[in-house]
């Protein structure tokens, strides 16, 4: 990814943070959310509103990660709960086992996770990709071209190439469900 993109939050801009997304993690979102990522192996805990969530890297509400297991609250932005269950699918076996909190991986891991979450939200009843993309615009995500849309399109090759050469999407574009390292 290097200069292509930064996708992650700026606290400097003045939008930045939580308050700004839509679509949360509401009962209708939970159970399509739910009904997805079991489709790749990711558990799913669902936590009370302004309880602790463990791996949480952003803080509550933001999502977080324990090992195969996606933390969110009703309040958590669907896109973050995306971005997260994306980092559990695009990580190998070993650094999956063993996630906590800080997903770690490279740029262009960090791009294809971005680019993954966009895909997937196509597969959310009530959500999809465009409503995805201005709420990771709206919390902060900050690409070189202005605007997660302009990079998904224009600017996003290597993040589908890195998605393509780790199997997780079909040569057509479609999303494979499974995870890194999985037949």
């Amino acid at each position: 990814m290097g200069d292509n993109a930064s996708p992650v939050p700026d606290p400097a801009r003045p939008d930045f943070g939580p308050p700004a997304a839509r679509h949360r993690c509401t009962p209708l979102h939970l159970r399509n959310l739910r009904r997805l990522l079991d489709r790749f192996g990711i558990d799913l805990a669902v936590h009370p509103k302004d309880s602790p969530l463990p791996g949480s890297y952003w803080g509550e509400p933001e999502a977080g990660i324990v090992a195969r297991t996606l933390h969110l609250r009703p309040d958590t932005p669907v896109h973050s709960a995306l971005h997260e269950a994306c980092h559990l699918i695009c990580m190998d076996p070993a650094r999956r086992d063993g996630a906590h909190t800080d997903a770690g991986g490279d740029d262009l891991e960090e791009a294809a996770v971005c680019r993954l979450q966009i895909l997937l939200a196509g597969q959310l009843p009530g959500i999809g990709p465009d409503a995805l993309m201005d709420d990771m615009d709206a919390w902060g995500y900050s690409f070189r071209l202005g605007s997660t849309r302009a990079w998904f399109q224009f600017d996003s090759e290597d993040a589908d190439a890195w998605l393509r050469r780790h199997s997780l999407i079909a040569p057509d574009g479609s999303v494979r469900f499974r995870m890194r390292g999985h037949p």
